[in-house]
């Protein structure tokens, strides 16, 4: 009889820490979002938000119901609390982990490929907006200088109100700010962190020391001399230039004085 009393309390007991360690167990993904939406929190009053995967690691991402509003790369952060905090300082928005990302999001992220994504540009200038909204122009693989974003968005070409611009990218990596360039063809990396540009260009293939190359040959653009056709040298057409046929003009001017057209593709003659 003993046995068995000794038997039933050790399973008692066995119950017992099953079930502390279930309500130890960490809460879900979404157990805050969960919370909110139970107790009638305004949907307007904060952002849910996912941390995924990209070219340059891990990467928190928010959005509204409507559209993305906020990005940080990790090297951009310390972590979930302080993306938090930053989220909020910007938008005056609490953002809340939720488990499933915002439509569109994952094959944006994997193939660089966000230009129709919806994004939230509020809080910004006119110009900022402006220039960001060039910069989701940018092809990706694909690079452009500071003066044909300036020309793209109708912006004087001063280089400080644009990189200016380019630093306050609330939405950093789905904003391709890594194809934007110096007219020396040096990246402009104002919106990143010490190499996170250059993985994110690595990853699209674009091949900086080929670019350095051109640079130093004096070819800002290059053209074709059986199509006659000038583009910008990471453009989709110039990369399919064979070296034999490869014409370098270091300026638009050039090129239309040897009577080549300008690529409708990439647009050079905006720079």
């Amino acid at each position: 009889m003993n046995y068995r009393n000794d038997e039933e309390e050790r399973s008692a007991e066995g119950q017992l820490e099953h079930a502390l360690a279930d309500l130890a167990a960490p809460a879900p993904a979404d157990f805050a979002l969960r919370v909110l939406q139970r107790v009638g929190i305004p949907r307007e009053r904060y952002d849910t938000y996912s941390h995924l995967d990209s070219a340059a690691g891990g990467v928190y991402v928010a959005y509204s119901p409507d559209a993305v509003t906020g990005s940080a790369i990790d090297t951009m952060v310390t972590g979930s609390e302080e993306f938090e905090r930053l989220h909020h300082a910007r938008t005056g928005r609490t953002a809340i982990r939720a488990s499933a990302p915002f439509p569109g999001l994952r094959p944006a992220l994997r193939t660089g490929r966000a230009k129709r994504l919806p994004i939230d540009l509020g809080g910004l200038t006119d110009l900022e907006r402006a220039v960001l909204h060039a910069v989701r122009s940018i092809p990706s693989g694909q690079l452009r200088p500071i003066t044909w974003l300036a020309r793209e968005a109708s912006l004087p070409s001063a280089t400080r109100p644009i990189t200016e611009a380019l630093a306050k990218n609330p939405v950093p990596l789905l904003i391709p700010c890594h194809r934007v360039t110096y007219e020396s063809g040096a990246p402009c990396d104002a919106a990143y962190a010490e190499r996170v540009g250059d993985a994110l260009r690595s990853a699209e293939g674009i091949d900086m020391h080929r670019l350095k190359e051109l640079t130093q040959r004096g070819a800002v653009f290059l053209g074709s001399d059986t199509t006659r056709i000038y583009c910008h040298p990471t453009c989709a057409h110039a990369r399919r230039i064979t070296r034999p046929h490869q014409v370098p003009f270091r300026t638009a001017g050039d090129a239309r004085q040897a009577g080549y057209r300008a690529c409708k593709s990439c647009r050079p003659a905006t720079a």
